[in-house]
């Protein structure tokens, strides 16, 4: 077990994690030449496209020391984006220690300070490593000063680096078999391995990703699930080497996969923990956290044929996508559908975009919002995150909201035009500090509903690439919420309702009135598009109607046969606008539901 070094890499987004993890995997000779390609443990095409990492990846390399001796390095590559935290929280449950990565130009940023804490929670022993060491604007010296004053690390102890030019990933290597602990364990204690990942294989059922804690698991084995009580014999244990590689057993201190005929994504929970019938474990091990969804939105497929098919996309998603949450929904407008929670809005496009790509759907997705808490006069509580659940308003006594707190972290002079950005967006107790010469720590608390819509994007844009952002859940807080409802030609379209702070109800409902004047076509008579709150109308935008010239056939001859012509089309116009019913395409839907700066 001394040989085993089980360890993962963290750091903020596009500091050169997955660059790292392939410098680590060419070294140790794990792959040849070509079959190798870039961010090779990002298998998705939505990963390499976006060059961000979205699951954690596990690989077991063979590393021959310096000291002659050969070593199992089980390397986990984690993300960086805050809406991922679960999946680096499973990763570091697994791990004896971590590369925290620091890039030589940007410096410590607001994730690389999320997940030193993570990392602390667990335990973990870290190694600073310094990358990027090749760039024109790297100042290694300045960032070692960060390391010691914003993580209060051992700046003498950090390593440099450059993943791109593969310079100092000797050295690394070498500080991962001397300065990380080796994990422990009794081999011959009863089994407890504990399942951090999870995906789908169409020919041999669900694989799991497991750290045996103690104990053996071997194939014959009949093992039980402590937290859901089923019970499967093993049919394969072995070694992730970037292919499955099939091994007699896995002992204390390995991390692997095991496959046992589980068929169905439903019977396992990631975070549980394995014992065998024989022998088994006293104890679970302490499973991670659930992950909390914060926003929710309700998908609907274009086509109501699609429907099951949603319904069996969303269930192998959820295996190896542990935070995603759904349940049934239906709109009069859209038909039916799911009401699914997500970590944030990156995860929601990520989600979408697996949906449309892995499983061929064109889909449809309502207003994201996040779950409030209502008090109702008789003090009942009751949590809305779906409009069409609302309460009636006289029936309300008060509504809360979840608020955030926020942590921008950028260059000084952005932080006049940052502070009224967090204005803006209703920030409460907006603070600064000063890390650094020139670098700045804003913190603010904010409502998370202000948060969702474009917030991210505006800080990118406002501090031109340079401003970080991480946030943290903090509580609930008294708000004046109001359901806005927008109808068109006098009908409420269920899909559009939404939920929001009475302040920006109207510049809400004046962009869905504008949205949908652009989008739905012109019918034969005048279409009004309005916003409204209970009976008041808030926005309101009008689509004239189209005209047919009912006097093209008169050629000359008495102006009273065009007037004839004219008011009885006038006639009929009115009769059709009190029967006529309006169809919205579902152009309209997706046009309202982008952001200002998507379109």
């Amino acid at each position: 077990m001394d040989k085993f070094r089980n360890f993962c890499i963290i750091a903020h987004i596009d500091h050169g994690k997955s660059t790292l993890a392939d410098r680590l995997i060419q070294e140790c000779g794990a792959v040849e030449l070509r079959d190798f390609r870039d961010q090779i443990l990002d298998s998705m095409d939505i990963e390499r496209e976006r060059g961000i990492t979205i699951k954690s990846n596990t690989v077991t390399l063979e590393y021959k020391a310096a000291d002659g001796e050969t070593y199992l390095l089980n390397l986990i590559d984690t993300p960086g984006h805050v809406d991922f935290s679960h999946e680096v929280r499973r990763s570091l449950m697994s791990c004896e220690g971590a590369l925290l990565l620091v890039d030589a130009s940007q410096g410590v940023e607001a994730q690389t300070v999320a997940n030193l804490y993570l990392a602390m929670e667990y335990d973990l022993e870290i190694v600073p490593v310094i990358n990027k060491i090749d760039l024109p604007s790297a100042e290694p010296e300045r960032i070692r000063e960060e390391i010691e004053s914003d993580l209060g690390l051992e700046p003498d102890d950090a390593l440099l680096c450059s993943a791109k030019k593969g310079i100092g990933i000797e050295g690394i290597l070498e500080a991962i078999v001397t300065r990380l602990p080796a994990p422990q364990g009794d081999p011959q204690a009863p089994l407890q391995a504990l399942v951090f990942d999870a995906y789908y294989d169409i020919y041999r059922g669900v694989v799991l990703m497991m750290r045996i804690r103690q104990g053996t698991m071997k194939a014959g084995q009949k093992v039980r699930f402590m937290h859901s009580g089923n019970e499967y014999t093993v049919e394969e244990v072995g070694l992730s080497q970037l292919k499955r590689v099939k091994k007699n057993e896995l002992a204390a201190g390995a991390v692997g996969y095991c496959i046992a005929g589980i068929k169905t994504v439903r019977d396992i929970a990631v975070g549980d923990t394995v014992t065998t019938l024989e022998n088994p474990a006293a104890a679970p091990l302490p499973g991670y956290k659930e992950a909390k969804p914060v926003v929710f939105s309700s998908i609907y497929p274009m086509s109501t044929d699609d429907y099951s098919d949603l319904t069996k996309a969303l269930d192998k998603l959820v295996i190896n996508d542990a935070a995603l949450t759904f349940e049934k929904d239906s709109s009069a407008a859209l038909g039916y559908g799911y009401r699914c929670g997500f970590l944030g809005l990156l995860h929601l496009e990520v989600v979408q975009e697996r949906l449309k790509r892995e499983y061929g759907l064109s889909l449809l997705l309502s207003a994201p919002s996040v779950r409030y808490h209502v008090t109702l006069h008789s003090d009942e509580m009751v949590p809305v995150d779906n409009p069409s659940y609302f309460p009636d308003p006289g029936h309300i006594s008060h509504a809360e909201e979840p608020y955030i707190k926020g942590s921008v972290i950028m260059p000084e002079k952005y932080v006049g035009t940052v502070m009224e950005l967090c204005r803006e967006r209703r920030g409460e107790n907006t603070q600064f500090s000063y890390m650094s010469v020139g670098r700045v720590e804003l913190t603010s608390e904010l409502p998370l509903a202000e948060v969702l819509f474009d917030f991210y994007d505006r800080l990118k844009s406002l501090t031109q690439g340079y401003g970080s952002f991480d946030y943290e859940i903090l509580d609930y807080r008294p708000t004046d919420l109001v359901k806005v409802d927008i109808l068109v030609n006098h009908e409420k379209v269920d899909a559009l309702s939404q939920l929001v702070h009475r302040d920006k109800a109207r510049p809400r409902a004046l962009h869905y009135c504008e949205r949908l004047a652009e989008t739905i076509p012109k019918h034969q008579f005048k279409i009004a598009v309005q916003g409204v709150i209970g009976g008041n109308i808030i926005a309101r935008s009008n689509i004239s109607a189209l005209r047919k010239d009912v006097t093209a056939k008169c050629y000359g001859g008495d102006i009273t046969r065009k007037r004839k012509l004219l008011e009885k089309q006038k006639e009929g116009k009115k009769k059709m606008k009190t029967v006529g019913a309006v169809q919205i395409p579902q152009e309209a839907f997706v046009s309202v539901l982008k952001t200002d700066t998507e379109s």
